[in-house]
C-alpha cells in the first residue's frame, strides 16, 4: 500500500513538474525560441542599413552598408560606406558594434534637426563614432570573405563550373545506354 502511494506521488509529480515548464514556457531543449515582436529598444536590420553614422561634431561619416555577424549571430563589426559621391569611390570600413552611440536620428545637425522633422519613433536613429570623417578615410578597407578559386564550396567536393548566366550550374549530359548486341 505504501509502496504504490509513493510510486503514485511520484508519477503525479513529474506530470505536475511537466505541465508546469509547459505553462511557463520553460525551455526544455527541443522548444523552438521565437520572439514575437520588437520592443523600442531594439532595431531591425532593414531600418539599420542606410543608417546614417556621424561624427563627434555630428559631421556626416557615411551610411551603413552591411553588418558582419559570427556563426553565434553576435553582430562583431557594422560596416559603414565612407567617403566618395553617390557610391563612387566610397570604400568599406568594419567598426566594431562597441564603438557607436545610439542617437535620435532628429539630433546631429541637417534639416532632421529641425523640430518639425522631430519624430517620437524610437528606432529612428543615427550612429555617432569617436572619430572625424578623415581619420575614419584613413582605415583599412574592408575586404569581404572571396572563396579561393577552385576550392571546393562545401569542404568534400569541388566546385562545379557556372554558365555565366544567372550562375546556374550545367546539367550533366545523360548518358548514353549501351545497345545490345
Amino acid at each position: 500500500m505504501i509502496k504504490t502511494l509513493l510510486i503514485t506521488a511520484a508519477i503525479s509529480g513529474l506530470m505536475i513538474s511537466g505541465a508546469l515548464a509547459q505553462a511557463t514556457g520553460a525551455d526544455t531543449g527541443n522548444n523552438p525560441k521565437f520572439v514575437a515582436s520588437q520592443s523600442s529598444d531594439q532595431w531591425v536590420f532593414s531600418k539599420f542599413k542606410g543608417t546614417d553614422v556621424i561624427g563627434p561634431n555630428d559631421e556626416s561619416i557615411g551610411g551603413v552598408n552591411d553588418l558582419l555577424f559570427d556563426k553565434n549571430g553576435k553582430i562583431m563589426g557594422v560596416i559603414v560606406g565612407v567617403g566618395g559621391f553617390l557610391g563612387i569611390g566610397q570604400k568599406n570600413v568594419a567598426i566594431d558594434m562597441n564603438a557607436f552611440k545610439v542617437v535620435p536620428a532628429i539630433s546631429g545637425g541637417g534639416a532632421a534637426s529641425s523640430p518639425a522633422a522631430g519624430s517620437n519613433d524610437p528606432t529612428d536613429i543615427k550612429l555617432k563614432v569617436a572619430w572625424t570623417k578623415e581619420q575614419i578615410q584613413q582605415a583599412p578597407d574592408f575586404q569581404y570573405f572571396k572563396a579561393p578559386v577552385g576550392s571546393a564550396t562545401n569542404g568534400s567536393r569541388p566546385a562545379l563550373p557556372t554558365t555565366g548566366i544567372g550562375g546556374q550550374r550545367p546539367s550533366p549530359l545523360p548518358t548514353p545506354n549501351p545497345s545490345p548486341q
